[in-house]
């Protein structure tokens, strides 16, 4: 087991290890970007990827306060749920109005794999194979539905 301390030096390496792998991909749009903050460009609509010490997701969520106006977004969404899924060529799991870990009511689309850990390194090239395929897929996704959320 892992001290505070080192399980968060453990996770601040994979995702500077994954950020560095990712560096030399552009987005859709053929521009420089953050992968690991990635920035949709419309408030309430994030792309989280996470991992711990069971599993790995990563997904859209909808993190609005007001629980109506996430079923908004994700009606909407729901309108490029073909578009997302040939995109990511797999379907993900639509989950409205769950909890995050801060008890917060968020709604989500994700996908996650289980039996991987971020404090193995021997994991982390089955991370970045699941990561890095799914955020330029979804980069992609989000290049053709962005314009729907913008208004």
């Amino acid at each position: 087991m892992y001290s505070k301390e080192q399980a968060s030096q453990l996770r601040q390496e994979f995702w500077t290890t994954f950020g560095q792998y990712m560096r030399p991909v552009l987005s859709a749009e053929g521009l420089r970007i953050n992968w690991i903050n990635y920035k949709t460009g419309v408030r309430n609509i994030a792309f989280k990827m996470d991992a711990d010490n069971k599993r790995a997701s990563v997904g859209i969520e909808l993190n609005h306060a007001d629980p109506e106006l996430q079923e908004l977004y994700f009606e909407e969404l729901k309108n490029f749920r073909t578009l997302l899924h040939n995109t990511l060529e797999e379907e993900w799991d639509w989950v409205l109005h769950t909890s995050d870990d801060s008890g917060r009511t968020v709604t989500r689309i994700f996908t996650e794999i289980q039996s991987v850990s971020i404090y193995q390194k021997e994991d982390w090239p089955k991370l970045i194979s699941f990561f890095k395929p799914r955020m330029i897929a979804l980069d992609d996704f989000w290049s053709n539905a962005k314009p729907a959320f913008e208004a």
